[in-house]
């Protein structure tokens, strides 16, 4: 992307997010066509400064970035324990950063479903380009009210996705009902951990800070997790909070954005002086930074997490009712 795109773009996600942040109101009445519209803004942004997979992975020593989230998306698949030739299913796929790495790394063949038909034809295009077009397929569509027939799923996933659906029993039902009993369905959640405090304004601030910045109805208790997968009938296998010791701080990428934050703040303040920058674009643009710097604040002091996993079980046979 060359320079004047990457403007355009960020004056258009500028705009947009004025019109989220200061016009809108509250997080929660914005889902799930927020959501929608949020990801039509932000996604080339994304793809241009985070790279295809729009989520975070805890620091390894010797790794690069991409190697680190590449070997975070590899071990979701191998959690749920799936075989080449299986048909396995991406809970909000985004543009297909791992999707691609899970067909790659499994050969099973992966249906993502995105919400955002802007990231369906990214995803489609990106799938090609990797030649994994064989095993990769991307379906436009709500994750509530998913397009699939009943128990034709051998697996599923989601990775840092869920966190956007108003109520998870709602999405672990969808999930529920697709799988094919004694399948399994690993998730990695957005959460607040057992430090937070509710009558602490800090950490307040912080978790507001978090899901108003990434258009969230409401971050969850980690303790709530399995409550909502067992409603729906899940038996639970395995949790976990993955950001915990002895893994490396999943929010220092951020920390090392500070400097290009910098950089790229005094080129909008001066494009806003001569009249090229929307108005509006100055605040926005530190209201981003400020959204990075709310989560990397929840991962130092360990009120927050993107990445407390979930493994769970479609029971063989379906419980008796007494």
């Amino acid at each position: 992307m060359d320079s004047l795109s990457l403007f355009c773009t960020g004056a258009l996600l500028a705009g947009g997010l004025y019109w989220f942040v200061c016009v809108l109101g509250p997080a929660e009445q914005k889902v799930p066509d927020f959501v929608d519209t949020f990801y039509n803004l932000v996604t080339d942004i994304y793809e241009w400064g985070w790279g295809q997979s729009f989520h975070f992975s805890p620091s390894i020593p010797g790794k690069s970035h991409r190697d680190a989230t590449r070997l975070h998306e590899e071990m979701a698949v191998d959690l749920i324990d799936v075989k080449p030739g299986d048909r396995i299913l991406d809970v909000g796929c985004g543009v297909g950063g791992p999707m691609r790495a899970i067909a790659a790394h499994s050969r099973a063949k992966v249906v993502g479903i995105t919400i955002n038909d802007y990231q369906v034809n990214r995803a489609r295009m990106h799938n090609k380009k990797a030649g994994l077009d064989s095993l990769c397929e991307v379906v436009c569509g709500n994750f509530l009210e998913m397009p699939f027939q009943d128990n034709s799923f051998d697996g599923a996933y989601s990775i840092e996705a869920t966190c956007h659906a108003p109520k998870l029993e709602d999405v672990y039902a969808e999930v529920f009902r697709v799988l094919k009993p004694g399948s399994l369905y690993v998730s990695y959640e957005w959460v607040t951990t057992e430090k937070y405090r509710a009558d602490n304004p800090e950490h307040v601030e912080v978790i507001q800070g978090i899901e108003r910045g990434d258009a969230l109805p409401g971050l969850r208790s980690y303790s709530d997790i399995a409550e909502a997968a067992k409603k729906v009938g899940f038996e639970i296998v395995k949790e976990k909070d993955l950001a915990k010791p002895p893994s490396l701080p999943w929010w220092t990428r951020l920390k090392m954005g500070r400097i290009a934050y910098w950089r790229n703040h005094i080129l909008v303040i001066v494009l806003a002086a001569i009249g090229i920058a929307p108005k509006g674009t100055v605040d926005v643009h530190d209201m981003l930074f400020k959204t990075a710097d709310y989560l990397t604040r929840g991962g130092d002091s360990g009120i927050f997490s993107p990445m407390h996993m979930i493994l769970l079980r479609k029971p063989k046979e379906a419980p008796s009712k007494s």
